[in-house]
């Protein structure tokens, strides 16, 4: 990772890790679960009815969206946390899902995105995040929530003729005063990232960032760290690498 990882959960801790793990997660699984998250965000995740969910450690809860049984998005909960889609969940919004998060001591909402739509070319990513955004305004206006997955956006690619592209996402988010944990610990800018999340083709010269983990303030006023995995060691598992964030509650 390219901060060094922390080895254990304390009880005043939640680590966050999303990952796109580019398929066939129940032979990587254990590659990630080293970093003993407490959620794990895995876009392009199989149906858990294909894996062997009992060799997932300390595994609580999970769930799982999509249409394709190979590929969707899944949400693994550790350590008695459990979860649960709001009544409201829109499952034409690809594929972004909100769920109530909770260990008896720990309550907060979580937005768990793969923002990919192929059938609504002209929102097919970040517009799907956009249109997230707007539809779930309610859940986002609650003290803890955190958003984090494969979102496929940058600030590079922006068209400012649309007020979708990621800068307005990003804008959005701001004003529910819900930032980037990756940007406020590395004090980077949006679309000048010195660390990658994805590889084109798993190419190390083709480095995107495109996977965050977004969160209020009550989460980035207690940020404890945020790594990113490096190419050299996920690229022969996906062409993401994993983030991690864990906030000291």
């Amino acid at each position: 990772m390219q901060s060094q990882p922390i080895n254990s959960t304390a009880n005043c801790m939640l680590r966050m890790i999303t990952w796109n793990c580019n398929m066939a997660f129940r032979y990587k699984s254990e590659k990630i679960l080293r970093y003993r998250p407490d959620v794990l965000v895995i876009p392009e995740c199989e149906h858990p009815d294909k894996i062997l969910l009992s060799g997932l450690g300390k595994l609580s809860d999970c769930c799982w969206f999509g249409t394709n049984r190979h590929k969707g998005l899944g949400i693994f909960a550790f350590n008695n946390y459990k979860l649960k889609p709001i009544d409201n969940y829109q499952p034409e919004i690809k594929t972004i899902v909100p769920l109530q998060v909770s260990n008896g001591n720990t309550d907060f909402n979580l937005l768990a995105v793969w923002a990919n739509n192929p059938s609504e070319p002209k929102y097919q990513y970040v517009g799907q995040v956009w249109k997230a955004i707007h539809h779930y305004k309610d859940f986002l206006q609650e003290k803890k929530i955190i958003l984090a997955g494969d979102f496929n956006s940058n600030t590079i690619w922006d068209r400012p003729k649309r007020n979708w592209n990621h800068s307005h996402v990003v804008a959005l988010l701001a004003q529910h005063k819900i930032s980037s944990a990756y940007h406020q610990y590395f004090n980077q800018q949006q679309g000048k990232e010195k660390h990658s999340t994805f590889y084109l083709y798993r190419h190390k010269d083709k480095p995107y960032h495109l996977d965050y983990c977004f969160a209020s303030a009550y989460f980035t006023n207690k940020l404890a760290s945020v790594s990113i995995g490096t190419h050299h060691k996920w690229g022969k598992y996906s062409d993401h690498s994993p983030l991690i964030a864990t906030f000291s509650l």
